[in-house]
Formats: C-alpha cells, structure tokens, sequence
C-alpha cells in the first residue's frame, strides 16, 4: 500500500490543486494530511483526491468550526494529534509539530509523520522507526515544494517535488 502524505498547506491553493493532481497519478491510496490547512476552501480543493483523506489540526488551523464542518461534508477523518493507526500492518503515528511526539510511543510504531517545520526529515530512528516529513509544499517558488509517497511494505519513501 502507497499512501502520500503532504504538510502545511497553508491555504496556498494553487499548490493544493498540483497536490491533487500529483497524489491522483501517483495512484496512492490514502492521504495523511499532517496539519495547517488553515481555510475550509482548500478542503475544498483536497475533496477532488481519489483517495480518503485523514490527518490532525495543526497550531494555524483556528478556524475549526469551518475546516470541520467542510471536512465531515467531504468524509474527510482529523483529529487532534496524535493520530495512530494502522494500515498494511504497519503502525503509523501522525502529528503537526514534531515536539507532538514527546510523551507518545513512537518507538512501537514503523513510521512517524510530521509536519510544522516545512523542512524535509527522512531518518530512521535506533529502534527501526522511520520518521518522515516532506517539507515545503505552500511555497511560491516553482521546483521547491515537496509531497511525499510512502510503500507502507517497504517504508520506502519518494518526494514529488513541483
């Protein structure tokens, strides 16, 4: 199983349109969506993914009573983080700001998902689990955003810059 994970939207909905249609070829099955959305209309945007989409609310997404009433319209699944979940017998957990992990056993899961920082994280912690973030995805400058894809068999992990 494939799924793409993408970060810190940031309302920026050009982007958000070139993220859907990258996931859509990419032929993920599933979206995590790791926080800072900020505006209901990029889930608006989000809503012509193929995919399902889950994730958890980031520290710029205040504007919760709209982003949730535009996700539970479009069947999308956030949460505060964290959000753990296992999919390809693979346990994932997902938070926005990596300080999220602290308190958490990231340890027992195989990848650990982040946003926040808007800088790209691929390393495999001393117990075997891989933590990953895409980095940039809501910049203006054509080449340097980022969205990963994850093959939960393999926990091998492509970034799909634009």
């Amino acid at each position: 199983m494939k799924i793409g994970v993408v970060s810190d939207t940031h309302n920026n909905l050009n982007n958000v349109g070139k993220i859907v249609e990258l996931f859509n070829e990419a032929g993920v099955e599933r979206v995590i969506h790791t926080g800072d959305i900020t505006q209901a209309k990029t889930i608006d945007v989000l809503a012509e993914l193929n995919m399902p989409v889950y994730g958890v609310f980031g520290n710029n997404d205040q504007e919760r009573e709209s982003l949730e009433l535009a996700m539970d319209t479009h069947g999308f699944n956030f949460c505060d983080p964290p959000f753990s979940v296992t999919w390809a017998e693979r346990r994932i957990i997902v938070v926005h700001d990596p300080l999220e992990f602290e308190g958490h056993p990231v340890a027992s899961h195989a990848l650990a998902l982040h946003g926040h920082t808007h800088r790209y994280r691929l390393e495999t912690l001393s117990r075997g689990t891989t933590v990953f973030n895409p980095g940039e995805c809501a910049g203006h400058m054509a080449g340097y955003n980022a969205i990963g894809v994850v093959d939960l068999e393999t926990l091998g992990t492509e970034l799909l810059k634009f």
